[in-house]
């Protein structure tokens, strides 16, 4: 991501204008082809999501500030510990039958592997519960109590570090590439970007491809998307906030949040209580959201993806899931006491689109079927 754009102080005269000039431009804009097109002058604007990242840290290019003691190893690592080559028979049941299994049905019992935890206090991510806490991390503009001990799990797992780009790269392209993670928000009663004391802000799922430009690699704003009625009901929320000079602000909620992944298998994260802060100008919506993700949900999504794929990264799904359990910060189990969710945040950008009235139950079926 090429900033944080939460943490910027905005041009305030520049953006005051330029909302200006758009709720101009789309009050002339309403046409037969678009019947339902959501200006600034009616009090609502919506954006799609074009990239969603689990927020890590970057202090240091090669890592050693938050990792002294490097990176996790990963399933070939760990597999070739477990069995070394050294003319031992064992059969497919013993060794990958069995690895595969533990990565299915995890187990928090201690395995042979010391997890590599993050060394550092610096994190992106909001103070959730209000309070500062000692296992807290300060945020890069010196913020205290900042709650993502999400971070602190997968810190020093190669698969969500942006050493050389190609982790993040190939999870946004599954993010753009499917149609089912097509994430929409919309503000409405919404009297200026830059300042306004009470908005309303709803999710949706959406149907339709990112518009790019030529190259296919920059996401246009101005695309339409017609929201999935038919299948799309889990995606939505509504949030209330306020927008203080241009960053949007949500009370929590909770949330479904669409995640297909690699060969377009289709899977959800269960977000509880999240909220967005967001630097928001006409065009893009750009920072945070921030709350917790259910530690099942998580390793479930993590295993989604074949253990080759993972391999890529290092990531050792039964290791990830130990220290899930470990740092894992919310939703006490009623009868354990045991925590089952744990505090995260997510790097994210939008850019702008217009909502599109529904098409037929019968159109849209055949729709979702295509997103999928």
């Amino acid at each position: 991501m090429k900033t944080i754009l939460w943490s910027v102080r905005l041009g305030l005269a520049l953006a005051v204008g330029t909302v200006q000039a758009t709720a101009a431009a789309a009050s002339s804009e309403e046409t037969h082809d678009h019947p339902v097109q959501l200006g600034l002058e009616q009090g609502r604007i919506a954006y799609v999501i074009t990239a969603r990242n689990w927020a890590v840290y970057h202090r240091t290019p090669d890592a050693k500030g938050e990792c002294p003691r490097g990176f996790n190893d990963g399933p070939r690592e760990q597999f070739s510990q477990l069995f070394p080559n050294d003319g031992t028979k064992r059969t497919l049941l013993e060794t990958q039958l069995m690895r595969e299994g533990r990565q299915w049905f995890p187990s928090p019992e201690p395995e042979p592997f010391k997890f590599k935890e993050l060394a550092g206090k610096v994190s992106y991510g909001l103070n959730l519960d209000g309070q500062v806490k000692d296992n807290d991390f300060v945020s890069p503009q010196g913020e205290a109590g900042i709650d993502n001990q999400l971070y602190r799990a997968i810190g020093c797992i190669a698969a969500y570090r942006e050493h050389d780009g190609t982790s993040k790269s190939s999870r946004n392209e599954t993010l753009r590439r499917y149609n089912y993670n097509r994430f929409i928000i919309e503000i409405s009663d919404v009297d200026s970007l830059i300042d306004d004391d009470r908005v309303t802000v709803k999710s949706y799922r959406g149907l339709d491809p990112l518009m790019t430009d030529a190259s296919g690699e920059a996401f246009l704003p101005g695309g339409t998307q017609e929201i999935d009625e038919r299948w799309g009901g889990f995606a939505r929320a509504t949030w209330t906030g306020r927008i203080v000079q241009g960053v949007l602000h949500t009370e929590p909620a909770d949330l479904t949040l669409p995640a297909a992944g690699s060969f377009g298998t289709t899977d959800n994260y269960s977000l509880k209580a999240y909220r967005f802060r967001l630097a928001l100008t006409p065009e893009h919506a750009e920072g945070v959201m921030a709350g917790y993700v259910d530690v099942e949900e998580f390793i479930h999504h993590v295993n989604m993806t074949a253990t080759s794929l993972q391999s890529y990264g290092q990531l050792s799904s039964p290791s990830l899931y130990r220290a899930l359990r470990r740092f894992a910060d919310g939703y006490p189990d009623p009868t354990s006491g045991e925590m089952t969710a744990i505090s995260s945040a997510l790097e994210v950008e939008f850019v702008r689109v217009y909502l599109v009235e529904p098409s037929t139950p019968a159109k849209q079926s055949s729709r979702v079927s295509r997103a999928h």
